[in-house]
């Protein structure tokens, strides 16, 4: 052999220099554990990296909502009744800039044409915005007693970031606190659609035969409901005298009612073909009885799948309660949740001429991207054949 053919090219482009890379730690990959595989792919995944930070702010705000508002969001103030959203400004009608941020105060003049009254920025009048100010007593997280909040303004100046509702309570403070509801009846409802849908999912594809038939039939008979009237349906059943809490939960159970079909049908294909399998007939030749099968071999195996399908139902989950509640079939108030507050938004008059009342679908819709975004990212992450 010439001393040519041993010759090597003196210089390697990038995707076969990845690749030798790729080939030199291939025995080290096998050393790592599955999870820590899934998460360094999660991790390239930089729109579902970006939607998790958004979401652990979200859920940071609606844990901290006294904290963070600078107001009561029950408190209502006649004065300043829908009042514009009031932006914070470095510069001043004159053209002086300033360091700190500060808010205008607020004049009332009668528009004689619409009958209504209309709020406007009074430059006279400059309110700097503070940190950390006093306010109204609180306890946060239920626990440590507090009267600081983020910010604010010194009395009487007023700081609605967001504007107000046609009662004049701080739109802001109502969204961070109607937060607590949307964001966390889709963790409630999401949990018990996995628990009905694995479980039932589970039985139906192992056991198969009529315990199969019998519980397919019984989704397929859910299914075939309309999901609005049902839940509509089962919404206005519930007694009107019942507390908060307990609505809350209950619509959460509603939402899951129907969520675990979907879910249950996915769980039942792969228990069916990994019943089929060598790791499960070795099992069963080994005397294991169905339990140990069905939670050491079935569901492990079927985890990753229903933590993605998991994820991507949140959203539905949030959806719906804001569909419920729009409709004013969920929460009612005093309470309020993002569908609450869109209910002030129902007229095309109201969006023209206040269109700050549609802010609160704003928060649904961010919040709903954000966890699409998460979902195709873990799916992403746990399928071994995605790009």
């Amino acid at each position: 052999m010439s001393d040519q053919s041993l010759t090597l090219p003196s210089a390697v482009s990038e995707p076969q220099a990845a690749d030798v890379e790729v080939n030199l730690s291939a025995g080290e990959i096998g050393q790592l554990s599955l999870w820590y595989l899934i998460w360094r792919r999660f991790l390239r995944n930089r729109l579902a990296v970006a939607a998790t930070f958004v979401l652990l702010l979200l859920y940071l705000m609606v844990a901290l909502a006294e904290f963070i508002t600078p107001y009561d969001h029950l408190l209502s103030n006649e004065d300043f009744v829908a009042r514009a959203p009031q932006l914070p400004r470095f510069r001043d009608a004159a053209g002086q800039f300033h360091l700190r941020p500060f808010v205008y105060g607020t004049t009332t003049e009668l528009d004689t044409y619409n009958l209504d009254w209309v709020h406007k920025d009074d430059t006279s009048q400059m309110y700097p915005l503070k940190l950390f100010v006093k306010g109204v007593p609180y306890k946060l997280l239920g626990l440590f007693p507090s009267e600081r909040h983020l910010y604010g303004v010194d009395e009487p100046g007023t700081v609605f970031l967001l504007g107000t509702d046609r009662l004049g309570r701080d739109l802001f403070s109502r969204i961070v606190f109607g937060g607590r509801i949307s964001m966390t009846v889709g963790l409630i409802g999401v949990s018990l659609t996995i628990l009905f849908g694995s479980v039932m999912g589970t039985i139906s594809g192992y056991f198969g035969g009529p315990v199969d038939t019998v519980i397919q039939r019984f989704i397929e008979l859910l299914m075939s409901f309309p999901a609005i009237a049902l839940w509509a349906a089962l919404a206005a059943a519930m007694p009107a005298d019942i507390t908060i809490v307990t609505r809350f939960f209950l619509i959460s159970i509603i939402l899951s009612l129907i969520g675990w079909t979907s879910l249950a049908r996915q769980v039942r294909a792969k228990v069916l073909a990994f019943r089929e399998m060598e790791f499960s007939s070795a099992a069963t030749a080994a005397g294991a009885s169905h339990f140990r099968i069905i939670m050491v071999h079935m569901l492990p195996n079927a985890l990753s799948h229903i933590i993605v399908i998991a994820t991507l139902a949140i959203p539905g989950m949030i959806l719906a309660e804001t569909a419920l509640s729009f409709l004013g079939l969920g929460i009612l108030p005093p309470a309020v949740s993002w569908g609450t507050l869109l209910q002030d938004a129902q007229t095309v008059g109201v969006v023209i001429k206040k269109p700050w009342l549609m802010l609160p679908g704003a928060f649904v819709i961010v919040s709903v991207l954000s966890f699409n975004f998460l979902g195709d990212g873990i799916r992403d992450a746990v399928d071994p054949f995605a790009l």
